[in-house]
């Protein structure tokens, strides 16, 4: 009772103009009052500051708890996409209404611009550096466009830059152009804001005005592209918990775990739940990532020292170096020893087979003189039977030699005959083969030329020429053929072609595969965010309707308390009526009265008040969750559209 007492006590005080955005309307999203509800300690939030001057409240005791808050930790960004801060301290409110401006304004002076704004080759620049990003943004503009300004065309591209630059920026579309002007460039802290003049935006184009007034959106273009480049940089100051990797050590990383897990804390304590055990877990896993890297490098650490500390035993328990080496030493001595013995022996064994090959070449020369011996005496003998006559037998077998020779010389006559038949046909048939060649050759040729094969092909094979002609006057069969060899060089190249061409194939059914699994899997994700969106909308609209419960709660309340008012100026007036007679006694008891009307009027103002800032609380949560959702089905979509 006592903790729900102290936390009730550090609400903020009510705003009379309820912390609105100028211009937006707000859905009815409050939640039903509830016994004891818990409100934010960080007041309202900064991006709905309204930026005309607050009159002060009627309550005199401030907000203990104030928006601009001093812990580091939470000036990370959120999952609503916010820019942190590289300081220690939170700023004050950037809009023009807010304390911090009101004292850069009272306290800055007029500085020039030291761009030189009235150059012609400096103002083209800065008009297709303009261009350039609004149709990169996907607005459809073009130079003509710039060069021919409007004042509308400039309010439209200034508000879009201002949006694109601090989307919360409070921007009254109702409001004139002048008034909106100045004030968004204080709060965007452009240098040379004190420099500018609302009387230019009458006419944009003149050329006393256009050159500075073209200055301020050439500054917006670069501050947006600055800010594009930094948020899609991730830098640890993003304070990303997603970009965190499992081992680090920057101290972003751990602002950014901290803010994650005091953010979730703080909406379960909101919602009156003082046990974070969902955090802490998530938490505790976290840093457990972290250290399974530490502890498994601390395993290696001690795994080395042991193996350190074996060594070392051993090198100290083992004999010394020079005694292992002293009997190496005797070893290898006794070896030299054993070795020049079988040296010896070798010598003596290689003056054996010496001699022994010196006897043997000794008997080789002699038996060389025996075989010339022999071959002499047959010549001999053959001279002798030259000169001898031939015998009967010998004649008869000259006659049969003869005959049969005769008989071969009439086979081999009609083989010829045979043959040059043959020779015919075999014409005919080599001139329909060379045609049906001619044929081939020519379907060869186109095929090379439809798959691009014809010279020069790509590398590796720019120096091959695939090409091929039929030589038919040839009568060497290996140039029938004139061109690169068929074997060596036009079927391997054909076949490292086909083998390149497979692959590629492969390779592009493998993407087309992985593709598809990538669209699938992409569909089904959109899928689950389409019923995560429509379990989302089924809770606002529920939400909604409580909001409009509590309005018409608010209402009831107000009318009640308006009939008190009432009746208690009724009884006032009839107590001063009767304090004309009745003297002092009256006057007290009137006073007394006049203190319960305005208890009665503060407590109606602060019940409304209360009633406004919640409506405007449940507003912005719910704008915020859409526009995350929106980003993130935008991001899906691109992501499906890419695969």
């Amino acid at each position: 009772m006592n903790d729900t007492r102290r936390r009730s006590a550090l609400q903020p005080p009510g705003d009379p103009h309820g912390n609105i955005r100028s211009g937006i309307p707000l859905p009815s999203t409050a939640k039903k009052p509830t016994p004891n509800p818990r409100m934010s300690l960080a007041g309202p939030a900064i991006r709905l500051g309204n930026p005309y001057p607050v009159p002060p409240s009627t309550n005199p005791r401030n907000s203990m708890a104030r928006s601009q808050n001093n812990n580091p930790l939470l000036m990370s960004n959120s999952k609503l996409g916010k820019t942190p801060l590289s300081n220690s301290a939170r700023r004050g409110s950037i809009w023009a209404g807010g304390p911090g401006a009101a004292q850069a304004s009272s306290s800055s002076q007029v500085q020039k611009d030291p761009r030189p704004i009235r150059d012609r080759s400096f103002q083209s620049k800065e008009r297709v550096d303009i261009v350039n990003f609004l149709q990169r943004a996907g607005l459809d503009i073009d130079m003509n466009q710039l060069v021919n300004i409007q004042s509308k065309n400039y309010r439209a591209i200034f508000e879009y830059l201002v949006q694109v630059l601090d989307p919360f920026h409070p921007i009254d579309t109702s409001m004139k152009f002048e008034e909106i002007f100045i004030p968004a460039l204080r709060a965007l802290h452009y240098p040379y804001a004190n420099a500018m003049d609302n009387k230019w935006l009458a006419a944009v184009g003149s050329p006393h005005s256009w050159p500075h007034l073209l200055g301020v959106l050439h500054w917006l273009v670069e501050m947006c592209k600055m800010k594009e480049h930094y948020m899609g940089s991730g830098h640890p100051t993003l304070q990303n918990p997603t970009n965190v990797p499992e081992e680090f050590h920057d101290a972003m990383d751990h602002r950014a775990l901290a803010f994650d897990y005091y953010e979730k804390s703080y909406h379960l304590w909101l919602d009156l739940i003082d046990d974070f055990v969902e955090p802490n877990q998530h938490l505790e896993d976290r840093f457990a990532k972290k250290n399974e890297g530490v502890q498994k490098d601390l395993e290696s650490k001690r795994q080395q020292l042991d193996e350190a500390k074996i060594e070392y035993n051993k090198l100290t328990t083992a004999a010394a170096p020079v005694a292992k080496l002293q009997a190496e030493n005797q070893t290898l001595v006794r070896d030299a020893e054993k070795f020049q013995k079988i040296l010896g022996q070798y010598e003596a064994r290689k003056q054996k087979l010496a001699n022994t090959i010196a006897s043997e070449k000794l008997e080789l020369a002699n038996k060389e003189e025996y075989l010339a011996r022999l071959k002499a005496e047959q010549e001999e003998l053959d001279n002798v039977v030259k000169e001898q006559n031939l015998s009967p037998e010998e004649a008869n077998r000259m006659t049969s030699d003869y005959e049969m020779l005769s008989r071969n010389i009439e086979d081999l006559k009609q083989k010829i005959a045979e043959t040059e038949k043959t020779v015919m046909s075999l014409e005919v048939s080599l001139a329909n083969r060379v045609s049906a060649t001619e044929e081939v050759l020519h379907t060869y040729t186109l095929t090379l030329s439809t798959l691009g094969l014809l010279p020069p092909l790509p590398p590796p094979h720019s120096d091959i020429d695939l090409t091929l002609e039929l030589n038919t006057a040839t009568s060497d069969v290996r140039q029938l053929l004139s061109g690169a060899d068929i074997r060596k060089v036009v079927k391997p190249t054909l076949s490292h072609v086909a083998e390149f061409k497979r692959s590629e194939r492969a390779e592009v059914e493998n993407e087309r595969i992985r593709v598809d699994n990538e669209i699938e899997q992409l569909t089904l994700e959109c899928d689950t965010i389409d019923d995560e969106v429509n379990q989302l909308e089924k809770k606002v609209a529920a939400v909604n309707e409580q909001a409009m419960d509590l309005h018409n709660a608010a209402q009831r309340d107000a009318l009640v308390s308006n009939e008190a008012a009432r009746q208690l100026e009724a009884t006032i007036a009839s107590a001063k009526t009767a304090a004309a007679a009745n003297g002092t006694g009256v006057k007290s008891r009137l006073n007394s009265l006049q203190l319960d009307y305005r208890e009665q009027m503060e407590r109606v103002n602060r019940l409304k008040n209360e009633t406004v800032r919640a409506i405007i609380k449940n507003g912005s949560e719910i704008a915020e969750f859409k526009t995350e959702v929106s980003k993130r089905l935008k991001e899906l979509r691109e992501c499906a559209e890419m695969g």
